[in-house]
């Protein structure tokens, strides 16, 4: 009786290890992959991460499944993403705001460099500073007239660190006296940029353009040095007057760090076919996206990019003395 029940432990310890050797061999993925936005549903974030997602859901044969995660600026959703397994199935969408602003101005519970690894570069795109259509200046010069004799501070919508290093190069430039006003996503911003309850707002083309062409919000100028392709007759901040103020947020997509890399490259993989799609190229155009060149898809690419961004804005940032909101 007693070698019986020894031969059954030996059976039921090869039959448990079986399955677990079954599991671990399974092709990657083997079930849904999620793609954590770290914004409200509805914005330009939002946007990107579903028109390739869905693409990438078709090279990997898994559907890749969009979570939202909105507040303080993409840090509740980072975090999430750096403490997941490091199995490929937590993907995250970072931005410029995420992934360069969030880091100097909040404390974090991750490290943007020890906990997350590259995936692929994805698009980037000028801002659009806006107003609510009754704001009593026509262009760039009228808006800093108005900005330097308005007594009290302009409201200025806040959905991370981008709308406040862009509103401090915005005053820095010409003098004015902004407050912030946080949301938890674009989306939302631009509901109460058109209803007027704040003043200006730095949006991306996908937000912006909508409301620009139905006279539900006036434009001023892009953050760029050269005019968007989805926008031609908006200046630039040169063109119109406040020279230098160049700001060109970007999407990404990582992974916790740790994960397999052929996990890694199959991700990239799918990600540059989605890049490569004629039909996912027009609708990340038509929102004003730019996707980057195929040579700068890279998991290394992104890495160097990411440490030139962050050499060159932290000092910024932290010279400005921003504060989460």
């Amino acid at each position: 009786m007693q070698i019986l029940s020894r031969i059954v432990a030996v059976l039921v310890v090869a039959a448990v290890f079986g399955i677990a050797d079954a599991a671990s061999a399974e092709p990657f993925p083997s079930r849904p992959v999620t793609l954590i936005v770290p914004y409200a549903a509805g914005g330009p974030t939002d946007t990107i991460a579903r028109v390739i997602g869905d693409r990438m859901g078709q090279r990997l044969g898994q559907p890749v499944v969009i979570e939202n995660i909105a507040g303080a600026a993409g840090t509740i959703a980072a975090a999430r993403v750096a403490r997941a397994a490091p199995d490929g199935y937590t993907t995250f969408i970072a931005t410029w705001s995420s992934h360069v602003v969030s880091p100097v101005i909040y404390p974090l519970p991750y490290d943007v460099f020890r906990d997350f690894a590259p995936v692929v570069w994805l698009t980037q795109t000028p801002l659009m500073l806006v107003s609510k259509k009754d704001l009593p200046a026509d262009n760039l010069k009228e808006l800093a007239a108005w900005l330097e004799a308005k007594p009290d501070p302009a409201l200025l919508g806040n959905a991370g660190g981008t709308d406040q290093v862009a509103g401090y190069l915005l005053q820095q430039k010409t003098g004015a006296k902004i407050q912030l006003v946080p949301y938890r996503g674009l989306a939302p911003a631009m509901q109460d940029l058109v209803a007027g309850r704040i003043d200006l707002l730095f949006d991306q083309p996908s937000d912006a353009l909508p409301q620009i062409k139905s006279g539900s919000i006036k434009a001023y100028a892009v953050t760029a040095d050269r005019r968007a392709a989805v926008a031609p007759d908006i200046p630039t901040v040169d063109e119109a007057g406040l020279p230098g103020l160049h700001i060109a947020p970007w999407h990404s997509l990582w992974l916790p760090k740790g994960t397999p890399e052929d996990i890694v490259a199959r991700l990239n993989a799918a990600t540059m076919d989605a890049l490569a799609d004629p039909a996912v190229r027009k609708r990340l155009s038509d929102v004003g996206q730019d996707v980057v060149p195929r040579e700068q898809q890279t998991p290394a690419a992104l890495a160097a990019y990411y440490q030139a961004e962050t050499d060159k804005w932290w000092p910024i940032i932290k010279a400005a003395g921003l504060k989460a909101e």
